[in-house]
């Protein structure tokens, strides 16, 4: 099932603290979904905490992309290396419509191929969303951490794509 209630506590509590690593050793996933290419090798989607790790195989290539509490510095809001991009916003919303965007996110990831959730205990609108799809010969994902706060939420989304 591509969307899990996780038994833990969120390690991210705030998006004001996520930062980006890139081909770092990432810890291991507490939810993670498989995506095969068309074209041979295959993207992991993985949810650490209110963070996330993307990792794609490519042939004789591994390229990884963590968003997390635990790295230090800021998310950018644009960054590029060698075949990859990123993109990424943070939004505050008012209560309903956070909770509305949440529960929005709950059923695509429950019932959509290329989507992995996970949800945290003490409020289902506590959730890290992921979604992948090929890309040409490479793959573009997009994802959302939600945070929770009286008197709505924020949430950090990012796209990102990758060709080899």
């Amino acid at each position: 099932m591509p969307l899990h209630q996780l038994a833990v506590s969120p390690a991210d509590v705030s998006g004001t603290g996520l930062g980006l690593a890139l081909n770092a050793p990432a810890p291991r996933p507490l939810a993670s979904y498989r995506l095969h290419h068309p074209n041979g090798g295959a993207l992991v989607l993985g949810v650490l905490g209110a963070s996330h790790v993307v990792t794609v195989e490519h042939a004789n290539i591994l390229f990884s992309e963590q968003v997390s509490c635990h790295l230090g510095g800021e998310l950018p809001e644009h960054t590029q290396a060698p075949g990859y991009h990123l993109e990424s916003r943070t939004d505050i919303h008012d209560e309903p419509t956070f909770r509305r965007f949440a529960r929005r996110l709950r059923e695509r990831c429950a019932r959509e191929n290329g989507w992995l959730g996970g949800t945290f205990p003490g409020d289902d609108a506590a959730l890290t969303a992921l979604a992948a799809e090929p890309d040409g010969a490479g793959w573009r994902w997009q994802t959302w951490h939600l945070y929770p706060a009286a008197p709505g939420g924020t949430i950090v989304y990012t796209a990102s794509r990758w060709r080899p």
